[in-house]
């Protein structure tokens, strides 16, 4: 992005830069080689880099996060494989949310309005008790409201109504979901 038509100018300050590199590096090394279910070990490391991370969180070795503290999971909130959490803002995930293998969490677009697309960052909200099922996608600025499913594949772009059952792209609601009892 420019502001004069020459000179480069970065969203991020330089102790952001500084954190990215080193967070890049533990990452690919500390983080992705440590034994399959050293969670602790894990969520140690995210703390570590500002990360606030609940009791019992799982989270996999093969997860990818950028910008980890703006990163917050409740209690016993999951993590699957491949899970790529975007968190360039914020991205709060609630208790007993289990965010299934390969979804997406993208906190962060472009104004595309502006000729220089500045970086935008939306946060991310995902309630208790919600599942994000394989591969599905959530998107900048979007709640996913308590108890709601979001199915395989599914691309939610806008807030998603608790205790219901979303499938497709765009995500659409297709029923209520039962509490559990």
């Amino acid at each position: 992005m420019t502001t004069d038509g020459n000179r480069h100018v970065s969203p991020y300050t330089t102790r952001e830069k500084i954190a990215r590199v080193l967070w890049a590096m533990t990452q690919a090394t500390l983080f992705r080689f440590s034994f399959h279910n050293c969670y602790g070990w894990r969520r140690f490391l995210l703390r570590c880099f500002g990360a606030t991370i609940g009791r019992s969180c799982v989270i996999r070795r093969t997860v990818r996060v950028e910008c980890p503290w703006n990163l917050t999971m409740s209690d016993n909130a999951c993590l699957g494989d491949r899970v790529h959490a975007y968190c360039l803002g914020t991205v709060a995930i609630g208790r007993r949310v289990s965010i299934s293998q390969d979804a997406e969490l993208c906190a962060g677009s472009h104004d595309y309005a502006k000729q220089d697309m500045p970086l935008l960052r939306p946060p991310i909200v995902i309630e208790d008790d919600v599942w994000i099922a394989a591969g599905a996608f959530v998107g900048p600025g979007v709640t996913v409201g308590e108890g709601v499913v979001l199915g395989a594949r599914a691309v939610a772009m806008k807030d998603l109504e608790s205790w219901s059952i979303y499938v497709g792209n765009p995500a659409t609601r297709i029923r209520e979901r039962l509490r559990p009892s």
